[in-house]
């Protein structure tokens, strides 16, 4: 099939495929699944690769009333699993002509500043994890289609929600150490005002007061290595018996941890057992490596920007949690016998 000197047009494609106009912008608009045959949409593919057509996005838009952006908004840009998250959308999002804009939420510096002259105007959608639910209000990101990430599905400010299924890790996690023998737990608690950090803590002390002559104790600490050092020492160095397993909310809580260990003289998991969540690139960078609940923040983005899109154009998003994976590693023995 010959190329035309001129740009292609919708026209040009729906003549070659021998369909409707309509028909050409149900496929290259994927939205053609149940109004048109598989081989039909095939054809158009076809077609519009030979003429090398590409679709006037800014015309499109106009039409729409869209400009096909939309804006993530996460607690911070230093964060391995939020930078994974961002793939996953981004790539979801450039299969369907979006462009996704990543947004930190500042911390400890005041409410957050409007990234553009009119959120409203310029943004599609938003998708905003619960932990930076509070730079919604300020962007006003809350007044726009929104799906919500690690939130309350019965609180949630969004139109829809996609969670990671965080309850079955930590039961993955409280049933790890429990059948290896451990009974005196500290939990190193995320010092977050998030519903999934409140989930975790409910969710283990559940586990735990279900199994008679269990302890737990619970240090919360900042998300960083020096604070989860201080709080892990402190909680160690207090009266009363020893844990024997300490539960992280997150793998650089675990890291911090590990320090602690190591200048109060005990050895991981000889003396104290260690399990951290998120199973990040530092999981695997400690000695021994690190006992973790693995999550998938790629398909956690996918899911989010999927559910934004199914919101949109008005359908029912995908249901159910993303399923987790407890990787068990060298942290974590069954504890010593006094």
């Amino acid at each position: 099939m010959a190329r035309s000197s001129t740009r292609p047009t919708s026209r040009d494609v729906a003549q070659a495929a021998g369909v409707s106009q309509a028909a050409v912008s149900l496929v290259l608009g994927d939205k053609w699944r149940g109004r048109v045959s598989e081989t039909t949409a095939e054809r158009v593919r076809e077609a519009a690769r030979e003429l090398g057509y590409r679709p006037n996005l800014a015309a499109r838009n106009l039409r729409l009333g869209r400009t096909r952006t939309v804006l993530l908004v996460v607690p911070a840009l230093t964060t391995e699993f939020f930078a994974g998250v961002y793939t996953g959308a981004a790539r979801v999002a450039a299969r369907h002509g979006f462009g996704v804009v990543l947004y930190p939420s500042p911390e400890g510096i005041g409410p957050a500043r409007d990234p553009f002259a009119s959120a409203q105007a310029a943004l599609d959608g938003v998708i905003a994890s619960s932990m930076a639910a509070d730079a919604l209000t300020a962007i006003r990101g809350d007044q726009l289609p929104l799906v919500m990430l690690d939130s309350d599905p019965e609180g949630s400010l969004g139109a829809a929600t996609v969670n990671l299924d965080i309850a079955d890790g930590v039961r993955q996690v409280t049933e790890h150490l429990l059948g290896l023998g451990h009974r005196h737990i500290l939990h190193l608690a995320a010092d977050v005002p998030s519903w999934t950090f409140e989930m975790r803590a409910r969710e283990l002390a559940a586990r735990l007061a279900a199994v008679p002559g269990t302890q737990i104790r619970t240090a919360p600490a900042p998300i960083s290595i020096e604070g989860a050092l201080a709080a892990t020492e402190a909680a160690l160095t207090a009266t009363g018996p020893r844990p024997t397993a300490i539960v992280c909310d997150d793998d650089k809580l675990a890291a911090g941890a590990y320090k602690a260990l190591r200048r109060l003289g005990l050895r991981v998991p000889d003396d104290v057992s260690v399990t951290g969540l998120d199973d990040l690139a530092l999981a695997t960078a400690l000695d021994p490596e690190l006992t973790t609940v693995r999550l998938d923040a790629e398909l956690f983005g996918e899911r989010g920007m999927e559910a934004l899109l199914a919101v949109l154009e008005g359908r029912e998003p995908e249901a159910g949690d993303i399923p987790v994976e407890l990787v068990v590693r060298g942290s974590t023995a069954p504890p010593r016998t006094p």
